[in-house]
């Protein structure tokens, strides 16, 4: 089995390298090459930016895989070069989406993979739809063998999942909540939400690779367990060993008040109550089941980030942005009583 991932070493994909290091016979990554150190010995790398594509074409002539992973494909053009590149020359293409695209508002909360593609809300999503669209297209139309991923919310050990944070990631709401402040989370907290650790995630994905029955066909792989925001919340304070205070704001009002995209990763994401059925991927990959609770993973993250300062990154906009908001409510408070 001869495998390339293109990137190979973010959230996603990170932990997908390291498992199909020790399953597949050749394993390549296509990058730039700046995290080879986190990576196995026996790891090939291509170093080259896919983003020009006659440079790239160079670097894998005379190549073929029995597996593409692709894994920064956000726009259709991205996905129509890897078409150029890779036609012939794959027996698979995963091409990884999100289902961030699934229908916003959802119709029914439970989540299968029938249910329609539309998000209005967030260009994102809109993108990840139109690629999915051209693939899909190409496997009817050409034979392409394609396979779409829609992961949710997956994260590693160098970020704790979140409702509600700034550019700088997740270590600044880490940070106010270690130092007492308030936090500010999305509506009341009570809606439903999944996390995925990545780990986990990755055991889903390779048991795609080479199986044909995949090919033409669309599946999300998250866990099972479904959680309200405050018990994601209440689980980072929980491993840092102190209280909550925790804030909150609607996500309309949020999205108003914000100077972040909180229109699209809110209201066309992260507001919405959903729980997956994974029925479809379980099917496939019977032996598929996730093993980190979301207690475990964010206890497990915590821990990392706290050992390595340079996860710890200041996000002193987004803090001030923070105090901002709950300043301008609050005062808000005052002048209607």
């Amino acid at each position: 089995m001869k495998v390339l991932l293109i990137g190979g070493t973010g959230t996603i994909s990170m932990a997908i390298t390291r498992l199909l290091a020790t399953k597949v016979d050749q394993l390549y990554l296509l990058n730039r090459g700046r995290r080879k150190e986190a990576l196995p010995d026996n790891v090939q790398t291509i170093t080259a930016d896919i983003e020009n594509e006659e440079e790239t074409a160079k670097k894998l002539e005379g190549m073929t895989f029995d597996c593409v992973g692709e894994f920064i494909g956000f726009v259709p053009g991205q996905v129509e070069r890897d078409y150029r590149l890779f036609r012939g020359k794959t027996r698979q293409y995963i091409y990884i989406s999100s289902a961030s695209a699934y229908q916003k508002p959802p119709k029914n909360y439970i989540i299968t993979e029938e249910t329609p593609l539309d998000n209005p809300y967030w260009e994102y999503s809109r993108n990840k739809i139109a690629c999915e669209k051209y693939l899909m297209d190409r496997y009817r139309e050409d034979g392409f063998p394609v396979t779409i991923v829609r992961p949710s919310h997956t994260y590693d050990e160098r970020s704790v999942p979140l409702g509600v944070h700034g550019n700088g990631g997740s270590w600044q709401v880490v940070k106010r909540i270690m130092d007492g402040k308030p936090v500010i989370i999305h509506g009341d907290g009570t809606s439903l939400w999944t996390i995925t650790h990545n780990s986990d995630f990755a055991k889903g994905y390779a048991g795609l690779i080479g199986r044909p029955e995949a090919i033409g066909q669309a599946y999300h792989i998250t866990s099972d367990d479904s959680l309200s925001w405050n018990r994601i919340y209440w689980a980072v304070a929980d491993a840092l060993g102190v209280k909550l205070k925790p804030y909150y704001v609607a996500s309309q009002t949020l999205a108003a008040l914000s100077r972040y995209d909180l229109i699209g990763c809110l209201i066309g994401d992260k507001a919405n109550s959903v729980v997956f059925d994974n029925s479809k991927i379980k099917s496939l990959v019977p032996g598929f089941r996730t093993a980190i609770s979301a207690e475990e993973g964010i206890r497990m993250t915590i821990e990392n980030i706290l050992a390595h300062p340079e996860l710890q990154n200041e996000d002193k906009e987004f803090d001030s942005w923070c105090d901002d908001v709950i300043e301008r409510l609050e005062k808000a408070k005052m002048d209607i009583s």
